[in-house]
């Protein structure tokens, strides 16, 4: 069950500013790096190349910074669930940044927080602030401002 369920949209618009929860933590495997290499076509050496990856910057492989973002539709689902609406969909982001690498074996989890709600015909676009934490890290490996809209 997710850490926060909303029922109806007005709940929404009164959560700005509120923390929502987070989600379970995930491992980062290098399989999963490297299919999502596979997925994108993007094998640069510091993702897919374990052993050249040991001697570079990070001191082992990492994970792509788009997988990193992409895991926010893993994370989301588990943080937030919204009730009695025709229809929920993915809108877009504003904004992404990627403050620190998630090397490989790296636990990551997500976190949410509204902060913007605006009325559109039929309901409501919502920008939620996702922050992907790192296990042990002080620094998130990827922060993003999320757009949904809920249909009533």
């Amino acid at each position: 069950m997710a850490a926060t369920v909303f029922t109806d949209l007005q709940q929404i618009k009164d959560s700005v500013g509120k923390h929502l929860g987070h989600s379970e933590w995930l491992e980062i495997t290098q399989d999963r790096i490297n299919l999502f290499a596979d997925a994108t076509g993007d094998h640069q050496w510091i993702h897919v190349d374990v052993e050249k990856a040991k001697e570079g910057p990070f001191g082992a492989p990492i994970a792509h910074g788009y997988l990193t973002m992409a895991l926010s539709n893993l994370f989301l689902p588990q943080i937030v669930e919204v009730r009695n609406i025709s229809m929920g969909v993915n809108y877009g982001v504003d904004k992404v940044r990627f403050p620190a690498p998630v090397p490989v074996g790296s636990r990551v989890r997500g976190g949410a927080e509204i902060v913007a709600v605006a009325d559109i015909a039929g309901g409501v676009q919502v920008t939620i602030r996702i922050t992907v934490e790192i296990a042990g890290s002080a620094k998130p490996a990827c922060v993003i401002d999320s757009i949904s809209r809920y249909l009533a």
